[in-house]
């Protein structure tokens, strides 16, 4: 599930912390490695004169993880997924993209098994280091239940300072059935009785991330945190983008790139304790039997393709 900037590709690696990076800024990190539709020989042999640069760049990545957190939440009920996505962004600061994941577990919002998020903003330059992105993002989830699928708008600031890259975002979630909390406790979700149906809700997230190059090797250090406030119960279909209705998640990593490869392996982690979930349970675990944290600390490693 997600707020996904749509966020484990960031290289995938922010992604799989957050969101996300959802937002975890997964489903971002396409736009910064535009790749030029045509090559400016090909151009100024085509029309003899000097290369002019295209308004148009299409960008993308593709990649596995050995589990999608997003927002430090399993998606994909702690195994593999598969993931990429696809951005053409315009000389003028606007794009528009896809991305998608597998799911598994909880992350399948009542029976999906496939995340597909649309996204579409604007970027622009603040000087010469620092860069503002506003956007929205639409998390479908093809095949799933009804009252799935939610948007969610996002800024983003960026600024560099030497090897350091700092980022502060706000995604925020206007109200939404898909948000509401329709059962107030797993117990409820097991047996299919709604304790509010129709309910609605908003969701808010904040996050930081971080990034350094350390001289003199090929390794990139990065950590992020996030809060996420929400309801506290479960959504129509036994899931919830905030499940205990407040919680914050962190991640600290290191990144490696060699001919557009990137690998990475990152710690993951929430303050959503076995004893905070219990009432959430059994939706809210792997395998959804009711044993098994979905959002403990655990060990992600990614490799991502760009393109």
């Amino acid at each position: 599930m997600k707020f996904r900037h749509a966020a484990l590709v960031a290289a995938v690696l922010s992604g799989a912390a957050g969101g996300a990076q959802a937002q975890s800024s997964q489903d971002q990190a396409a736009q910064d490695q535009a790749v030029q539709g045509q090559s400016g020989q090909e151009q100024a042999a085509q029309g003899g004169g000097p290369a002019q640069p295209l308004p148009i760049t299409v960008s993308g990545s593709a990649g596995i993880v050995s589990d999608y957190r997003f927002r430090g939440v399993s998606q994909s009920d702690r195994q593999l997924a598969v993931q990429g996505g696809i951005t053409v962004s315009h000389a003028s600061g606007l794009y528009a993209g896809v991305w998608a994941s597998n799911l598994a577990g909880w992350g399948t919002f009542g029976g999906a098994n496939m995340e597909l998020d649309l996204l579409a903003g604007y970027k622009a330059a603040l000087g010469d280091t620092a860069t503002l992105d506003v956007g929205l993002t639409w998390y479908m989830y093809p095949g799933g239940a009804a009252k799935t699928d939610f948007a969610e708008p996002f800024a983003k600031l960026t600024g560099t300072a030497g090897p350091a890259t700092l980022t502060a975002g706000v995604a925020y979630a206007p109200r939404q059935q898909a948000l509401g909390r329709w059962y107030r406790s797993g117990a409820a979700a097991a047996a299919g009785t709604y304790t509010n149906p129709g309910a609605k809700d908003d969701n808010l997230y904040l996050w930081g991330d971080a990034a350094l190059a350390i001289t003199g090797t090929p390794l990139t250090a990065k950590a992020h945190i996030g809060h996420s406030r929400g309801q506290d119960g479960l959504g129509p279909n036994a899931t919830a983008v905030s499940p205990t209705g407040a919680y914050w998640d962190w991640s600290l990593g290191l990144d490696t790139s060699w001919r557009g490869l990137t690998l990475g392996l990152a710690y993951v982690d929430t303050d959503i304790s076995n004893r905070a979930a219990a009432y959430l349970r059994p939706a809210f675990s792997k395998g959804q039997d009711g044993t098994g944290s979905i959002a403990g600390g655990t060990i992600v490693a990614a490799l991502t393709a760009a393109f």
